[in-house]
């Protein structure tokens, strides 16, 4: 009876693990970026220079993985009647919260899904990322035991819970009927690129097994932390076994803080780039995984959150704020990170995060 209930409650979430973690392992080797098979943030990032949102030449494609992870989920909570038109809950302050995860991602090279891809694949210097994921973690922790909330959604019209599925499914229009309206890559992370069959199927099976399981890389440790209930770390857990085991068998595991693929050895701003993104994940009520599952849930406010990541990618790079990969030139390695503007959008983030997560404690929003 312990073993079926045990099987019960965590076959799920690891099953969906191990689809996320061979999804990664299969779209590396089809032609994504090593290290990159999934990135959330990344990938949102190229489709905002895709759209011309960003001018950055190296990172500009419409990755098919985004539209397939919502529609994904939509078809999977449609099957399964958890498909709920809702919104309300306070839209702008998640646009914004949205904004500053989606430039913390990006000062460390990646979200907590490529984190832990990173860690799969021997970058040690994605440490440093992880230690500040569950520091941010930890202090969004702190606001939740004192109340904090963001408030409830509401039903709305059904067309409403649409909107996203909707624009994803434009895009994928853009992709395959104009793509000459869109932006390409030549060279660099944005040249690198699965074929769009392979992308889009592997962003469906991903979005379908992550809205089952509820799989979330914030979630899981919030849930350690705060109930002592180790359900959705296993997924987190299974990613980074499949992924290791992955890239052991094929010999692409490389343990190494040095020369890792799209990965900077600014170990400080790396740690406190995902802080950001990890505060600001626990305030949202999951990670940037969680909110595309969520928008194809028929979730409005996670639908604005999406948006907000999305401004944030263009800002980030119109504004030089995100990080850069360490390189070598002519023989001599050079190490990567952040500049002065980066390093200053962060501690706007921090102190942005603080403010919303004060502003939204009990009885603060009547006074």
């Amino acid at each position: 009876m312990k073993e079926n209930t045990f099987v019960r409650r965590y076959g799920p979430i690891v099953l969906a693990g191990i689809v996320v973690g061979a999804a990664a392992l299969l779209l590396t080797a089809a032609g994504n970026p090593k290290n990159m098979g999934f990135c959330i943030a990344c990938f949102e990032r190229d489709i905002a220079g895709a759209l011309g949102l960003h001018g950055a030449g190296k990172v500009q494609y419409l990755r098919p993985e985004i539209p397939g992870i919502v529609l994904g989920a939509m078809l999977s909570a449609l099957a399964f009647r958890e498909f709920k038109a809702r919104a309300g809950s306070c839209p702008a302050s998640r646009f914004v919260v949205g904004l500053f995860v989606m430039i913390g991602a990006l000062v460390f090279l990646g979200c907590p899904l490529r984190m832990v891809i990173r860690l799969g694949g021997g970058d040690l210097t994605a440490a440093a990322g992880l230690l500040g994921f569950l520091a941010g973690i930890l202090a969004g922790v702190v606001f939740l035991k004192k109340g904090f909330s963001l408030g409830r959604a509401y039903p709305v019209k059904t067309g409403e819970g649409f909107a996203l599925p909707a624009v994803m499914a434009g895009l994928l229009a853009l992709l395959f009927l104009a793509p000459g309206l869109l932006k390409f890559s030549e060279e660099g992370p944005g040249s690198m690129r699965a074929f769009w069959l392979i992308s889009l199927a592997a962003g469906l099976a991903v979005g379908f097994a992550a809205q089952r399981s509820r799989l979330c890389m914030a979630g899981g440790l919030r849930d350690a932390f705060l109930v002592r209930d180790f359900t959705l770390l296993a997924g987190f857990l299974a990613i980074w076994v499949t992924v290791t085991v992955g890239n052991l068998i094929i010999g692409s595991y490389s343990l190494s803080m040095l020369s890792q693929p799209v990965a900077h050895s600014q170990h400080l701003w790396s740690f406190l780039g995902m802080a950001l993104c990890g505060w600001g994940s626990i305030l949202l009520g999951g990670c940037p995984l969680r909110q595309l599952i969520l928008a194809g849930e028929g979730n409005g406010d996670a639908a604005v959150t999406v948006l907000g990541m999305v401004a944030g990618a263009a800002l980030a790079h119109n504004f030089g704020l995100a990080g850069n990969p360490d390189s070598v030139v002519d023989g001599v390695y050079k190490v990567g990170g952040i500049g002065t503007a980066g390093m200053i959008a962060v501690g706007i983030g921090f102190a942005v995060l603080l403010v919303v997560s004060l502003l939204h404690l009990p009885g603060k929003e009547e006074a």
